[in-house]
């Protein structure tokens, strides 16, 4: 990848950035809400297009999908981004609403990942001046169920990276800015139980509690996931549970779901394997373990290093200083990671509170990530 600083060009203030944000904020886009989907996707299709982008709008039963290509020369890089949020709606004008506060800027999904969105946008738009024989082709891909494990759009991304030169992910950095290289792996898996009804006190010895079952498979899974002979270790977060119905009746039904992170693949596959194993401590109950969604460990490799060295020259040419390393949290570089295809994340602004009522982004690190983007995108001229 040949990259210099870009040409001059008439930049966007940071006021018309944060606008272009807030526009996108004010559509609250919580996962599976089809409609509000599907109002995102217009407003971004129209603003794709207006910087000469081609948009595939692809519906599915998550929500709207968007494939863009915008020309360029070379294979495309990859843009990876999400439009749906952690949020319900109604947050904007209740818990997490939009508020600006010198350098901070709040909102739901702001920060994960609407900004980054923005600095997508903002940095294709700088660079349509520039003929096509001085900037990289690029295709976005922006998934509609990306908080929800992606169990949609996951499946599509290698159909959608056929033919890119590397993927680049608008998650947001590490704290201090750094790009993320390598992810664990994550699981979502449901535990169900069966029990059997019955009359909590005439007749309690004819039923089978569905929620005492639940209390000690989540023991066993506890078990399972602290073995000392497993190869790496597992992050488990049990979300969810439900279950019962009244206290004079013993419950028949109890459920729960459960996060899992994994460092490597072999870690993962025994985990689940452990999982999908459990049996019933009480005779007549019944226990299933269902993966609702699942992404790969992606391990950095020596493409993606080069990848980054890459990316790192091209920082230096506009003063700045772009460092990488693993993150804990997954999201879907790990499926084109995984994949082999040269992938970094982490190109979303700085800020904080990711899925917390003090999910934040800094103003000051939009321009930097745009002036960022725009010199992986320039070619030199000869």
């Amino acid at each position: 990848m040949t990259t210099s600083p870009a040409a001059q060009h008439a930049d966007h203030s940071s006021d018309d950035i944060i606008a272009l944000v807030r526009e996108l904020v004010s559509i609250e886009s919580p996962s599976r809400d089809t409609a509000a989907s599907a109002r995102i996707a217009d407003v971004l299709s129209a603003r794709f297009e207006a910087i000469g982008g081609t948009v595939r709008r692809e519906p599915t039963s998550a929500g709207t999908d968007l494939v863009i290509d915008v020309p360029g020369t070379g294979d495309p890089l990859l843009f990876i981004g999400h439009t749906d949020t952690v949020w319900p709606v109604g947050a904007l004008d209740g818990e997490v609403p939009w508020v600006e506060d010198g350098d901070v800027v709040r909102g739901p999904g702001a920060y994960d990942m609407k900004a980054g969105i923005a600095v997508m946008l903002e940095a294709l738009r700088t660079l349509q001046p520039l003929a096509v024989e001085r900037r990289r082709a690029v295709r976005v891909v922006l998934v509609c169920d990306e908080e929800i494990g992606s169990p949609v759009s996951g499946p599509l991304l290698a159909a959608r990276a056929r033919g890119a030169a590397a993927a680049i992910g608008f998650e947001s950095p590490h704290p201090d800015g750094a790009l993320k290289v390598g992810r664990r792996g994550s699981a979502r898996v449901r535990l169900s139980v069966t029990g059997r009804a019955a009359h909590a006190a005439l007749d309690p010895e004819h039923g089978i509690s569905a929620v005492d079952e639940l209390v000690d498979q989540l023991l066993a899974v506890r078990r399972i996931v602290a073995d000392p002979a497993l190869p790496g270790p597992v992050l488990c977060n049990v979300g969810t549970i439900a279950g019962g119905a009244r206290t004079n009746v013993v419950p028949a039904e109890a459920a729960a779901e459960i996060g899992l992170r994994f460092t490597d693949p072999d870690t993962e596959r025994r985990v689940l394997d452990a999982l999908a194993a459990l049996h019933p401590v009480r005779e007549g109950a019944t226990v299933t373990a269902e993966v609702l969604s699942a992404r790969p460990a992606w391990r950095a490799s020596a493409q993606d290093a080069v990848l980054l060295e890459q990316i790192s020259e091209a920082a230096a040419g506009v003063g700045q200083r772009i460092e990488g390393r693993p993150a804990a949290g997954a999201g879907d570089t790990n499926l084109l990671g995984g994949l082999g295809l040269p992938t970094v994340d982490g190109f979303g602004p700085r800020g904080g509170g990711a899925h917390a009522v003090d999910e934040h982004f800094l103003r000051s690190s939009l321009h930097d990530r745009v002036a960022l983007l725009r010199a992986v995108l320039t070619i030199a001229a000869d």
